[in-house]
């Protein structure tokens, strides 16, 4: 595949507001397969690195997400990428947008299902690990959340309970909790149930569960989804008076309950001295 043609198959994946150049380097590395020079907008490919001419368009697309994110952030900050974390979230969210039109377009494949022992682990991997885990996890919560009643019953420090008893992260055993207090298809495994539960109503839970559900959209490109949702939703309620007293209301809530567990642990030390 000629650097003409990976342009040209870019350049139809998405259009570039900005030239950029694609250069096959000849070259192998043991570092990269290939990098993206932002002053420049140069793509360099180490095409020694990549077997296939579908792999090679695999980090095509990889770096031509580094050039697109370049062109969109300079406009704001012309400093971007000079000294900018570039994976982030937001990266792998427009990646995988990308790789996705890539392979409605017939320019790759990832192929998996084609390779008939992978497709049988594939299907083992799901069914016996990720769902079985995810439902083991949210029986699991629901023992943690017994386990609160019974501590409470007893007056026994749950937070104490879990720390030095179960020896479990008190973030991690809030989790478990979360993901058995809500409906969660356990078929998506814990970590994305994780993400399910956390989102507050039951609509945007069941589209969030159907988006990892259908495939095709990688756990950042549904967690980046869900934060521009969020900003959207956010600044549609900024002038509403309602919108506004709710999320005092839910800040006062939080502070109360700040300042009691607070108020909690100075009472237990002025009883002990």
């Amino acid at each position: 595949m000629t650097n003409d043609r990976i342009k040209e198959i870019l350049l139809d994946i998405e259009q570039s507001e900005i030239d950029f150049t694609v250069t096959q380097t000849g070259k192998e590395s043991k570092r990269v397969n290939g990098f993206y020079k932002p002053d420049t907008h140069e793509i360099f490919l180490h095409n020694l690195n990549l077997k296939t001419d579908n792999m090679l368009v695999y980090t095509a697309v990889h770096e031509y997400t580094h050039h697109l994110m370049t062109v969109e952030k300079q406009k704001i900050d012309p400093t971007y990428a000079a000294a900018s974390r570039v994976h982030t979230q937001e990266f792998w969210a427009k990646f995988g947008e990308l790789i996705k039109i890539a392979e409605e377009k017939g320019y790759y494949s990832i192929g998996w299902q084609e390779n008939a022992e992978l497709k049988e682990l594939t299907e083992d991997i799901k069914e016996n690990y990720l769902a079985k885990n995810g439902q083991l996890m949210q029986e699991f919560g629901k023992k943690l959340a017994r386990a609160f009643d019974l501590c409470q019953e007893a007056n026994i420090r749950y937070e104490d309970y879990i720390d030095r008893v179960l020896c479990l992260p008190r973030n991690a055993a809030k989790d478990i909790r979360k993901v058995a207090s809500v409906e969660v298809n356990p078929a998506i495994g814990f970590d994305n149930m994780k993400v399910v539960a956390s989102v507050k109503k039951k609509d945007d839970r069941a589209q969030v569960e159907q988006d990892f559900l259908e495939g095709g959209k990688s756990p950042a490109t549904v967690r980046e989804l869900m934060k521009q949702k969020s900003a959207a939703s956010r600044a549609a309620g900024a002038n509403d008076p309602k919108v506004k007293l709710e999320k005092e209301k839910s800040r006062l809530e939080k502070t109360i309950a700040q300042l009691t567990q607070r108020l909690e642990y100075v009472e237990e030390s002025l009883a002990n001295l």
